[in-house]
């Protein structure tokens, strides 16, 4: 009885182990005023863009989740082409790093891949930060954090092993 028992919990726990959810958060840095945001949608990152003042910090995000983007956090800047990554196939966002004032804005993002790709927008000031998942097969499944009508004021990172047909 116990060894059947105990070969069902056996069988249960190894069928139910490939199907775990490794999910980790990067806390926010920031100064964080302003206007909570979450990006959000369906699939996985497929490409990234990126406002910032010239010279100066980042105003505006925008992921591509499969072919759709989401809505621009903070703002977009008229008449300045964003910065831009358009992911491969194969590709996905393994690190968010940059650099963070803790009084106001985002003055620096980096996204690299896990081909070694990055897009890098803003100004190399203040202070460094640096996101990554925690189980090594994870990915960036969606930013959140806060902005005001002038930029970026907080930023947070969130990692997932991507499943098919799942929103964020």
């Amino acid at each position: 009885m116990y060894l059947y028992l105990f070969l069902t919990i056996l069988c249960a726990t190894c069928l139910a182990q490939p199907f775990q959810d490794h999910y980790s958060f990067s806390p926010a840095v920031g100064g964080g005023s302003g206007t909570q945001y979450v990006t959000k949608g369906a699939g996985r990152v497929t490409a990234i863009r990126v406002w910032e003042l010239f010279g100066s910090y980042i105003v505006g995000i925008q992921l591509r989740y499969d072919y759709t983007w989401s809505n621009v956090v903070g703002r977009s800047i008229l008449h300045q082409e964003p910065q831009e990554m358009y992911l491969r196939n194969d590709e996905a966002i393994v690190q968010v790093s940059g650099k963070y004032s803790s009084f106001n804005y985002i003055y620096q993002i980096i996204f690299v891949t896990n081909k070694g790709r990055f897009l890098i927008a803003g100004q190399p000031v203040q202070i460094s930060f640096n996101f990554y998942p925690v189980h090594p097969d994870a990915e960036l499944r969606f930013l959140s954090g806060r902005f005001n009508g002038a930029g970026i004021t907080s930023l947070g990172a969130h990692w997932g092993v991507p499943k098919l047909n799942a929103t964020y």
